[in-house]
C-alpha cells in the first residue's frame, strides 16, 4: 500500500518553516484565519505552506460568535471544549461566545508533528497547544490593527477584552463589527503569547461545549447520520480473519420486508462476505439473520488461543529473540533472592459505546464519506486507492463519535474500506444513492483488530540489601506496527517499540530485554496506552514485589530506584500519597493499600488505591490519582479523563474481560460474554494534578496503566497471592 503523504527519504526531517495563511472570508462574512505548522515530526516531510480555503481555524461572525475548527475527532476526550479555550485565551474573546466545529480531512488540519491529520497518542493538545494560541494571538492582533485603522489610533494604545476592542479615548468596537475589515489586514508574522499568570482560561475548570447537546440527546453522532435516500447494510462477514465465502442463498434475506439487495463483497485483509442492502437497520439486520452462506477458511491460520499461550509460554523461557536493552545479568546466579514470573495478557477489543459506522456517498469522480474517524490522510489515502481516485477528489466529513480508544485510527481503514466496497458493489449492480453501513455490536466484539496477546517472562536477583542487581526479561506477542507503513520507523532490530514501551523507566534497573515478536491471523491495533497496556502492569507489580522482598515500604522502595533525575514522577507519587492518606490514615478493616506509578505519552499518573477482598472477588473502592501533565488546560477535562482511564483500566481486571478463538473464530460476541466495566464496579476517584507551566502532554490515555498495578498490589497484601495475568483470578494465583 503506497502512501503518497509519505517520504520517507526525508522521515525525521526538522521543523523547516512555519506557514501562515489568511483567506477570504466566509459567505456570512467576518473574519477567517488559518495556521499551519508542518515539519517538526517523525512520519512526514513538511509541506510547505500553501494559501488553504476559508474558514480553516476561526471564523468571527458578525453577531460575535467565535466558531473554532477542531482538526480533532470529539469522541469523549473533550478536545471540542480544549482547543477552542487556546484561541479564546489569546484572543481574548467572550467564552460564551466561543463555539466549535469539527474539522473535515484537509491539508492545513494535519498535525502539525506527524504532518498527517490524525487523533492518537494523546497528542491533541500537547500538539495543538502553541498552533491554537498563535492562531488566537494573530486573530486578535489583526482585529486590533483593524480597530487602529478606524480610529486612527497607534494598535499599541489599543486593549481587548471579552470580544471587544478598547481604544484609548473610550472607543468600543465588537469583534463581529471589526471581523471584515480584520480580514483585510496583513497576519503578523510573529506574535507574543501571554504568560501563564495572564491566563484568563487555560487552567481554569470550564464545562464542555458539547455537553448541552449531548445530555439532552441532540448531538449527532456518526450513527444517528443518514442522507436522504441512503440505504442502510449489514455485513455477513466470515467466521475465520480472511476467509472467503463460498457460496450463499440469498433467498430468505431478500424475503425479508425491506431488504433491497444482497451482494458477494471484498472485505478487509481480502476477505470477502456478503452485504445485505435495506431500507433500515432492523430489515437488514433481519435480512442478514435470515442469510444462509458457507465459507471456505481452509486457507487462513486458525487461531485457538489456548494452543497460543502454550506457544508464547514456551518462546518466552526459550533463550534468544531480538534484543531491546542490554544488561548484565551474571549475578542472577548468586543473587541471595530471586524473583521468578510469567505474566499473561489476552486480546482486548476495544468496545467503543458506538459501534463503527460510516456513510459513503459514491459518484463517478468524486467521493463523500461521513464517519466519525482517527485518522482522516489515511482514510482520504486508502479511499483513492480502493476507488481509483486522488485523495483530494474524496471528501470526508468529521462526524462525532462515541468512544474509539484507538479502534478509530486503522491504517488499513478496514472499516471505512469495507464501506467503499460495499458502495463500490451497489453501483456495479446498477444502483446509486450514499449506503450507510453500520456494525453491530456482535460485528464489532468480533470484529478484529485488537490489543495483542501477551507473555512476560521476568526473571530477578536482589542483593542482600533488596536491591535489584540483575533482570532478565522476554516480551512475546505481535507486533503493532509490523507490515504497516510505520514499520521502519518504529521496528528497529526486530524490536516493536510500542511492545516495550514503559519497561524500565523510571528505575535504576540492569534490565536485559529482548523480544520475541509472532505473527498470527488475528488484526491487531493499539488500545488505550498501547504497549503499557501490559509493560506497567509487569513493572509495577514486580517493582512492588522487589519493596516487599527487601522489606522497604512499596512508595519509598520506588523513590529510591527512581532517584533525584525523574522529578516529575515523584511529583505525582507524592501527590497521590499525601492526598490518600497512605502512611497516615488507618483504613477499615479488611482493606489494604495498593501504590503504582506510571509515564506514557509524556505524562506521569500515581494511584494510591484502597481494595478489598469480598467472597474471593478483589473489590476496589477508592483510587487515588497524582497526575503530571505540565499545564493543565481544562482541569475538568483531565478529572474526566482519568477517570474515565481509570474506569477502562479496572475493566482489564474483571473476569471475563478477554478476547479468546476457539479454531479461528472469536468466542465473544458481545457485554454478555466480553466483560467491561460497569457502574456498580466504579471506586471513588479522586484525581489531583501537580502544578506546572510547562507545555502540556497528553492525559487521554496516561491515567490506564497503573491502576491494574495497583489494585494487584492491594490484593497481594490481603492475600499473599501475587496477580501474574489480567483479568485477575484469584483461584490460579
Amino acid at each position: 500500500m503506497k502512501f503518497d503523504w509519505i517520504d520517507r527519504s526525508t522521515v525525521g526531517a526538522g521543523l523547516t518553516r512555519r506557514g501562515f495563511l489568511k483567506a477570504g472570508a466566509a459567505a456570512t462574512g467576518g473574519l477567517v484565519l488559518g495556521f499551519t505548522l508542518p515539519g517538526a515530526n517523525r512520519f512526514a516531510q513538511a509541506a510547505e505552506a500553501k494559501v488553504y480555503a476559508p474558514n480553516a481555524f476561526l471564523r468571527i461572525a458578525p453577531d460575535n460568535t467565535v466558531t473554532v475548527i477542531v482538526n480533532r475527532l470529539e469522541f469523549g476526550q473533550g478536545v471540542h471544549t480544549a482547543l477552542p479555550m487556546l484561541i479564546a485565551e489569546e484572543l481574548d474573546a467572550d467564552w460564551s461566545q466561543m463555539r466549535g466545529e469539527l474539522a473535515p480531512a484537509g491539508e492545513v488540519y494535519k498535525d502539525p508533528a506527524f504532518g498527517i491529520q490524525i487523533t492518537g497518542g494523546s497528542g491533541s493538545i500537547a500538539r495543538g497547544y502553541t498552533q491554537y494560541r498563535e492562531i488566537g494571538a494573530r486573530a486578535r492582533a489583526m482585529l486590533v490593527a483593524a480597530a487602529a485603522e478606524q480610529w486612527k489610533v497607534e494598535p499599541s494604545k489599543c486593549t481587548t477584552s471579552k470580544g471587544m476592542v478598547l481604544g484609548p479615548n473610550g472607543q468600543k468596537a465588537s469583534y463581529g463589527s471589526l471581523a471584515d475589515a480584520a480580514m483585510k489586514q496583513p497576519v503578523p508574522a510573529t506574535v507574543v503569547l501571554k504568560e501563564a499568570k495572564a491566563f484568563r482560561y487555560i487552567g481554569k475548570p470550564m464545562r464542555r461545549i458539547d455537553a448541552r447537546a449531548k445530555s439532552s440527546g441532540r448531538q449527532q453522532f456518526g450513527i444517528d447520520f443518514k442522507p436522504e435516500n441512503a440505504v442502510t447494510v449489514l455485513v455477513a462477514r466470515p467466521p475465520v480473519f480472511g476467509a472467503k465465502v463460498t457460496k450463499f442463498d440469498a433467498g430468505a434475506a431478500r424475503a425479508v420486508k425491506g431488504v433491497l439487495e444482497v451482494l458477494e463483497v471484498e472485505l478487509d485483509r481480502g476477505a470477502r462476505g456478503v452485504a445485505v442492502f435495506a431500507t433500515g437497520y432492523w430489515p437488514a439486520k433481519q435480512g442478514r439473520e435470515a442469510l444462509q452462506a458457507e465459507w471456505d477458511t481452509g486457507a487462513v491460520e486458525k487461531v485457538d488461543s489456548a494452543r497460543q499461550l502454550d506457544e508464547y509460554r514456551k518462546l518466552a523461557k526459550a533463550p534468544g529473540g531480538a534484543v531491546a536493552r542490554a544488561a548484565d545479568v551474571s549475578k542472577l546466579a548468586t543473587s541471595a533472592h530471586r524473583i521468578s514470573a510469567v505474566y499473561e495478557f489476552p486480546y482486548l477489543a476495544h468496545a467503543p459505546m458506538e459501534p463503527l459506522n460510516c456513510v459513503v456517498d459514491l459518484k463517478d469522480e468524486a467521493c463523500t464519506i461521513w464517519a466519525g474517524t482517527q485518522s482522516q490522510t489515511v482514510d482520504q489515502q486508502v479511499a483513492g486507492q480502493i476507488l481509483g481516485l486522488k485523495p483530494e477528489q474524496v471528501t470526508i466529513n468529521t462526524m462525532m463519535a462515541g468512544g474509539g480508544f484507538g479502534r478509530r485510527a486503522v491504517l488499513a481503514s478496514d472499516w471505512i474500506g469495507d464501506t467503499l466496497r460495499v458502495a463500490k458493489a451497489w453501483r456495479a449492480a446498477g444502483k446509486s444513492g450514499p449506503v450507510k453501513l453500520v456494525w453491530s455490536r456482535e460485528d464489532d466484539i468480533r470484529g478484529g483488530y485488537y490489543r495483542p496477546s501477551y507473555v512476560h517472562r521476568a526473571d530477578l536477583g536482589l542483593d542482600a540489601n533488596g536491591q535489584i542487581v540483575a533482570w532478565d526479561h522476554k516480551i512475546v506477542g505481535q507486533s503493532i506496527m509490523a507490515g504497516t507503513i510505520f514499520e521502519p520507523m518504529m521496528v528497529k532490530n526486530g524490536v516493536d517499540g510500542s511492545t516495550i514501551e514503559g519497561m524500565g523507566e523510571p528505575y535504576a534497573v540492569p534490565l536485559n530485554l529482548s523480544v520475541d515478536g509472532v505473527r498470527q491471523n488475528v488484526p491487531v491495533l493499539w488500545w488505550r496506552s498501547v504497549g503499557a497496556t501490559h509493560t506497567a502492569f509487569v513493572m509495577e507489580t514486580l517493582i512492588d514485589e522487589a519493596a516487599h522482598a527487601a522489606k522497604a515500604d512499596p512508595v519509598a522502595y520506588r523513590k529510591k530506584l527512581m532517584g533525584e533525575k525523574h522529578v516529575r514522577h515523584r511529583a505525582a507519587l507524592d501527590l497521590a500519597v499525601a492526598k490518600s492518606g497512605y502512611g497516615t490514615k488507618k483504613l477499615p478493616k479488611g482493606r489494604a493499600w495498593g501504590v503504582a506509578v506510571h509515564e506514557s505519552f509524556g505524562s506521569v499518573v500515581a494511584y494510591v488505591v484502597e481494595a478489598s477482598v469480598v467472597d474471593g472477588v478483589p473489590k476496589l473502592h477508592r483510587a487515588v490519582a497524582g497526575v503530571h501533565c505540565n499545564q493543565a488546560v481544562n482541569p475538568l477535562s483531565i478529572e474526566a479523563q482519568v477517570q474515565g482511564a481509570a474506569l477502562m483500566g479496572l475493566g482489564m481486571t474483571l473476569p471475563g474481560a478477554a478476547i479468546t478463538l476457539k479454531d479461528g473464530v472469536v468466542e465473544q460476541q458481545n457485554f454478555g460474554d466480553y466483560v467491561v466495566a460497569r457502574h456498580h464496579e466504579m471506586p471513588q476517584v479522586e484525581v489531583h494534578i501537580v502544578p506546572s507551566n510547562d507545555p502540556p502532554t497528553g492525559i487521554g490515555e496516561p491515567g490506564l496503566p497503573p491502576l491494574a498495578p495497583a489494585f494487584a498490589n492491594a490484593v497481594f497484601r490481603l492475600t499473599g497471592k501475587r496477580l501474574r495475568k489480567l483479568p485477575f483470578d484469584l483461584a490460579t494465583a
